[in-house]
């Protein structure tokens, strides 16, 4: 399961090149792979690239992109009230898209935080519709619809 999780997240990372860049991505790769290696050492023992371990990827991945993406928007809006350095809009869309866009509205919600930006808002909505596309079409493969 640590190969299979490691090997996601490094072609995730290197075909998205500004994750390179992104302090928030890294320290939740760092948490996926702990998370990874806390579950085999707990027994869940599972081929590389097998079903069993490509399943046990999505919840992980779901849960800690999430609290990634809150913990981001948290910095964020702590930098401004400080007048500090600033998460770059484009760091925080991205970790939307990869999943993080109920940890933003949660986090836009929480800390009134990039609310009323116009474009932002327009970007995230785009995201946002950009996911319900690719859900759709993965359901559609899937003869789920």
């Amino acid at each position: 399961m640590l190969l299979t999780f490691a090997v996601i997240l490094i072609a995730v990372m290197f075909a998205v090149r500004p994750l390179q860049r992104n302090a928030f991505f890294m320290i939740y790769f760092a948490l996926m792979m702990g998370t990874a290696y806390v579950l085999e050492m707990r027994g869940y023992h599972f081929r590389a690239f097998s079903k069993p371990s490509l399943l046990m990827f999505l919840p992980c991945h779901f849960v800690l992109i999430n609290l990634m993406t809150i913990v981001a928007y948290g910095v964020d809006k702590n930098a401004a009230r400080k007048g500090a350095w600033r998460v770059p809009e484009m760091q925080l869309h991205l970790l939307e898209l990869l999943g993080g866009s109920p940890g933003a509205f949660l986090a836009q919600k929480l800390f009134h935080h990039k609310t009323k930006k116009k474009s932002f808002q327009l970007s995230f909505l785009f995201v946002l519709a950009f996911q319900a596309v690719v859900v759709y079409y993965v359901l559609k493969v899937l003869h789920i619809l």
